[in-house]
């Protein structure tokens, strides 16, 4: 890869650093990095370009293309910044005018304060035992309730449920599973240790309590999907507020 992404955490906020030229050889690996970087669900990240030359500008479309997975899950604000040079005129195009371009880190902080919501969320560290499942209902159960979402304990319940069940069948490694309230949605993740992508069961029986598995994820949430971690993979879900 000809561009270097070097990723640093400032408190909650996570920075990337790119720095070299940017060609579209590097589309994958930067995108797979920077989804890295979402998948911590960290308060925001922050691109520096500052460091960055652009050999092919159809390149660029990789930022879009993380904005948009951004704002499906985890609704990470990100925003670059960049002094005035080549790279801020060529993503000042049309094609780009989504992206959040600063021209300094201090800018982009100072727009992200002025802006920023404090997140309310939940994380629990389960086991990859059968009664973790039944853990995940009541934290769900409990979040639901504690912000005031009662109609979506039942569909919470049963995302979580099968989530944290995916992991204890097939990852089997420990696990973290963490709901967050957006202004539009109730997101659900669960990181696991396993590098393989999530499996999909098919019900044994239609009236079986669990083992539905993702097919049920998928008829509940408004949106589902996985990225891959520095350790691992975090299998997320999304449901639209009432």
């Amino acid at each position: 890869m000809s561009i270097r992404c070097e990723v640093y955490g400032d408190g909650t906020t996570l920075i990337a650093e790119l720095s070299g030229e940017l060609r579209l050889s590097d589309s994958a690996p930067l995108r797979e990095r920077l989804l890295k970087c979402l998948a911590d669900q960290p308060d925001a990240l922050l691109i520096d370009l500052s460091g960055m030359r652009v050999e092919q500008p159809l390149a660029l479309a990789i930022f879009t293309a993380v904005l948009r997975q951004a704002a499906r899950w985890p609704g990470t604000p990100i925003l670059c910044y960049s002094p005035t040079g080549d790279t801020r005129e060529l993503l000042s195009a049309k094609a780009y005018h989504r992206l959040p371009i600063f021209g300094s880190r201090e800018a982009a902080l100072a727009h992200l304060h002025d802006g920023r919501l404090t997140v309310p969320s939940i994380s629990e560290e389960l086991l990859p035992v059968g009664g973790s499942s039944r853990h995940a209902r009541d934290v769900a159960t409990e979040a639901c309730l504690r912000w005031d979402l009662p109609d979506l304990i039942a569909p919470a319940s049963l995302i979580v449920t099968e989530l944290v069940a995916n992991v204890v069948d097939h990852a089997r490694t420990m696990m973290t599973l963490r709901l967050s309230l957006r202004p539009r949605y109730l997101n659900l993740a669960v990181r696991d240790g396993s590098h393989a992508p999530p499996v999909a069961a098919i019900p044994a029986h239609p009236e079986a309590k669990r083992g539905r598995g993702l097919l049920l994820v998928n008829e509940l949430a408004y949106s589902w999907g996985h990225l891959p971690s520095d350790h691992g993979k975090v299998v997320w879900a999304a449901l639209r507020r009432i």
